[in-house]
């Protein structure tokens, strides 16, 4: 029996992929649920898994843009598994030929590098020119008078090091991203307003109590914990940044979704906290935990991207000192943290090292206003400051669930 393979629908919107790589070969023989290929969406890429085990024909190459739906690949599910271990049949590579060589003509003859008149060498150096650089049209290659004045020296200094480039289509899902960066930067009146925050309560906190956190939960107390629910807080407080246009009308959630920007192997992903405002500290860092093992394994899904109402992205991580971050839209605001790094400050009326960090947060004129965003922001700021009161309502102990 021939199973048709088709392409699944990977989310609701998504009408094509592209077949990103095949991992294995035309004739193979494959079980069923191993993974045949890796599919590129513009939203996410996934792995496809055989429907059957037989041997397999594929139907696509890698790079096409297939549409959901089309086939991609037949299984031969009557064919039988080939015995041992190692089902694969390796492709022989034939010795290369040795080539006959060619004996020299007057087309293929080599020339002295440098060969050129007088003339043209007077010329080339005027120019900062070598004649090794020129193809001659003169006798025998020699370059010619005409050669040297018709010379383009190139802009710079020759160095003689290589100036190869190469050329590689870029994926689905990196395409979609530069659209939608695009996008956000035409579509939305964004701005950027930055601040500062002292890290030294959580570097306290965090210096106190993670080795006792990660013991009982099994995850670190890092830091997105507490900008996520200083986040959820200050949304509480200024509603409009937890709001998006649709048409005419602006969309205000009661719920807080908040996407997180995660480094995975075929570029950034966005996948998403529901529901944050349930979430305890252990909540959120086991939930961070669990997207970024999703994600760095490519097994990240469209719904586990898909309808966050306001984004933080950690550029810190990378040695960021400072950014401006760019909407995701449809959401109307992200928030971009950076570096810590021990600054100068003054604290009452004294110059003290503490640790600090820069945040930035990017909104869309059109439904937040300057006073809205600073005070979102300032907001952030206070609840980051002041973990113990704002954050953990002055019990460390129940809020840590130590």
């Amino acid at each position: 029996m021939i199973l048709e393979m088709k392409v699944p629908s990977p989310g609701e919107s998504i009408k094509e992929v592209e077949i990103a790589s095949w991992l294995v070969e035309d004739g193979d023989y494959v079980e069923k649920d191993q993974a045949i290929a890796e599919v590129d969406s513009d939203k996410a890429t996934l792995e496809l898994p055989a429907e059957a085990s037989g041997i397999i024909t594929l139907k696509a190459e890698e790079g096409d843009a297939v549409a959901v739906g089309a086939i991609v690949c037949l299984i031969d599910t009557s064919a039988a598994k080939p015995e041992g271990d190692a089902p694969k049949t390796e492709k022989k590579e034939e010795a290369p030929k040795a080539e006959t060589p060619k004996p020299a003509t007057s087309e293929t003859k080599t020339y002295a590098t440098g060969s050129a008149s007088p003339a043209a060498k007077k010329i080339l150096a005027e120019k900062g020119m070598e004649a090794s650089a020129i193809s001659g049209t003169g006798k025998d290659g020699r370059v010619t008078k005409e050669d040297a004045i018709n010379a383009v020296p190139s802009m710079g200094t020759p160095t003689g090091g290589s100036r190869g480039a190469t050329r590689s289509k870029m994926s689905m899902l990196r395409r979609k991203v530069a659209e939608r960066l695009v996008e956000a930067k035409n579509t939305t009146a964004m701005l950027t307003t930055f601040n500062e925050v002292d890290m030294s309560a959580i570097f306290a906190l965090r210096d106190e109590h993670k080795e006792t956190f990660k013991t009982k939960h099994g995850v670190g107390l890092g830091f997105m914990s507490f900008f996520t629910l200083a986040v959820v807080r200050a949304l509480k407080m200024y509603p409009a940044v937890n709001s998006m246009i649709d048409g005419n009308e602006m969309v205000s959630y009661d719920f807080y979704d908040i996407s997180i920007a995660v480094s995975g192997p075929k570029g950034l992903m966005v996948p998403v906290i529901r529901n944050a405002e349930n979430l305890s500290f252990r909540g959120v860092e086991s939930e961070v935990k669990r997207l970024a093992l999703r994600a760095r394994d490519g097994q990240i899904t469209v719904d586990e991207m898909t309808g966050g109402t306001f984004t933080i992205t950690n550029g810190g991580v990378f040695g960021s000192m400072l950014s401006t971050p760019i909407i995701n839209p449809p959401q109307s605001g992200i928030l971009g943290m950076h570096n810590i790094v021990e600054r100068p400050v003054a604290v009452n009326g004294k110059v003290e090292i503490r640790p600090v960090m820069y945040v930035a947060l990017s909104y869309d004129h059109r439904i937040i206003d300057g006073k809205e965003s600073v005070g979102f922001l300032v907001a952030v700021k206070e609840a980051l400051e002041n973990p113990t009161e704002l954050l953990m309502n002055n019990d460390i102990k129940k809020a840590l669930e130590l």
